[in-house]
């Protein structure tokens, strides 16, 4: 799947399933909801953190397509490609960073 097939079909779960789009405001803030468990589960399975029972069952993959979704009904609502903002971004950090990293000794 593309990204470009992604936005088309989350666009398409939205009308049909979701009924409408939340607005830009309540998307930032489930997106920000969602990072925090993308967060908890990273921290637990491979930082210093132990699990709490609540969290045994929570997948990280769930969580992260949980982002995603949040993330393309952002820039689905906003008119943003993904598929362009994400080759412009490339093109700068590729600009930007040419040699930085390579040069880098702590690298």
């Amino acid at each position: 799947m593309t990204i470009k097939d992604t936005q088309q079909l989350v666009d398409e779960w939205i009308k049909n399933t979701g009924v409408r789009y939340f607005n830009e405001l309540t998307n930032m803030a489930i997106l920000t909801e969602e990072v925090g468990e993308v967060a908890r589960i990273i921290s637990r399975k491979y930082g210093e953190q132990s699990f709490k029972e609540s969290d045994k069952d929570k997948d990280l993959a769930d969580e992260l397509a949980d982002v995603l979704f949040v993330l393309v009904c952002i820039a689905n609502q906003t008119g943003i490609d993904l598929t362009d903002a994400i080759l412009k971004n490339l093109e700068k950090k590729t600009i930007r960073d040419a040699t930085r990293h390579k040069e880098n000794p702590k690298l």
